[in-house]
């Protein structure tokens, strides 16, 4: 459906269109009807299915139909993230659909100074976008006023949840004075999440969940290499080696971790950046950046540093160590195979990751094919240094294979 069709103003549209947004996606299809009527609504949507568009665009078009000019009489809605990279990613998609229009939005969060963030609230603005942490502060000191606050929106609600930012989301919540609209927006559900969804939204919410039933996407291939811990590194240098083309995002279960593949890896000349929460913001931005601009093809993140790499062009995962939490699975591989791209997650699993491979199929309603390595490959492998002419050429090839187009086969 063209957006159009949506009676959205000429000034937004104009800036759909400058922006190559010429049809919706499934989300932005089901949900912005809902929005515009301002009604509550539970949404289940993977990350890179256009999801932050389906919020800002009938939020940014009520505002602006009802101002008549460009100055902010209070900030209208709060956009709550989990984290800073979302609260960037999310800012920077408002700004580019304000453009044109009498809407003023921001993205504050932790790690900066304060000042600017300050001085753009005094100026001020339509719709702020923010960690909880930063907003609380902000509210706590006075500089933060929501008495105007119409809408809510919670963002990756099921990370808040993991990260245990739920009370100081509550706390907000009851700050807000006027009656509002709550958009609740969430990657995965459990009993935990739903219970918490409907804690949020009205009895009457809009509930919209797309593909209910595969919550990952199928752009993705995905597989499984049984690897003793202490060998990772040398499997890992070995795939990437074979791999030169590829954008990779590495997912490790620790910060400590982080720093030592990347280590392992400069020492046989594979560059790496890492991302992580040891890291200031200002840093985290850089790595960013440089990731975006091909600067390095390859980063090693940590899961709570996973939801703000919003990358188009990321064409493998590797869990390097598989996530505690099988719904990280799901977020992880999240970061591959967006919009009409493919993308292959690859899994590194030792004897003792078993049960956390169990729980992630079972989270996906799938099993992960195995790639079996003999014996003699896996101690050619493990050599050191690692030999350049040992190479995955096979496993290349059945990579490839997996690629392309099969019989649906019923999975149990």
């Amino acid at each position: 459906m063209k957006f159009d069709k949506f009676f959205l103003s000429d000034d937004l549209l104009r800036n759909l269109n400058d922006n190559g947004f010429f049809r919706t996606t499934d989300i932005q299809f089901k949900a912005i009807p809902s929005i515009m009527k301002g009604e509550d609504v539970l949404a289940i949507a993977q990350t890179g299915t256009g999801k932050t568009a389906a919020f800002a665009i009938p939020i940014i078009n009520a505002i602006h139909v009802q101002k008549t000019s460009k100055r902010s009489n209070g900030v209208k809605c709060l956009v709550m993230v989990p984290t800073r990279e979302l609260a960037q990613q999310i800012g920077e998609v408002f700004n580019m659909l304000c453009k044109h229009t009498k809407v003023k939005a921001f993205a504050v969060y932790g790690g900066v100074e304060h000042d600017r963030q300050i001085e753009k609230l005094q100026d001020g603005l339509d719709i702020v976008i923010a960690t909880p942490g930063r907003m609380s502060d902000l509210i706590h000191h006075g500089h933060l006023d929501l008495y105007h606050v119409n809408t809510l929106v919670l963002d990756e609600a099921d990370r808040m949840l993991d990260l245990g930012f739920i009370d100081e989301v509550e706390i907000i919540k009851r700050k807000l004075v006027q009656r509002h609209q709550t958009l609740f927006f969430s990657a995965t559900i459990n009993p935990e999440i739903k219970k918490l969804a409907y804690s949020q939204v009205n009895s009457n919410a809009i509930r919209i969940q797309i593909a209910p039933e595969d919550p990952i996407s199928k752009n993705v291939t995905h597989f499984v290499m049984f690897v003793e811990t202490d060998d990772k590194r040398f499997f890992l240098a070995e795939y990437l080696q074979q791999n030169p083309n590829g954008k990779f995002v590495i997912f490790v279960r620790t910060r400590v971790r982080a720093e030592r593949v990347a280590n392992a890896l400069a020492k046989v000349n594979i560059s790496a950046l890492t991302i992580h929460g040891d890291k200031e913001q200002q840093q985290r931005s850089d790595v960013m950046k440089k990731f975006r601009a091909n600067e390095s093809r390859i980063l090693i993140a940590t899961d709570i540093s996973a939801r703000g790499i919003d990358i188009n062009d990321v064409t493998h995962v590797i869990n390097y160590d598989l996530p505690e939490k099988p719904e990280n699975y799901v977020h992880r591989i999240g970061r591959t195979g967006r919009g009409m791209n493919k993308g292959v997650a690859v899994s590194f699993c030792s004897k003792e990751e078993k049960p956390l491979l169990e729980e992630i199929e079972k989270l996906i309603m799938k099993e992960i094919v195995v790639f079996n390595v003999s014996k003699t490959e896996y101690k050619t492998i493990i050599a050191v240094p690692p030999k350049k002419e040992m190479n995955f050429q096979e496993m290349i090839a059945f990579e490839e294979s997996l690629m392309q187009p099969r019989r649906k086969k019923k999975h149990r």
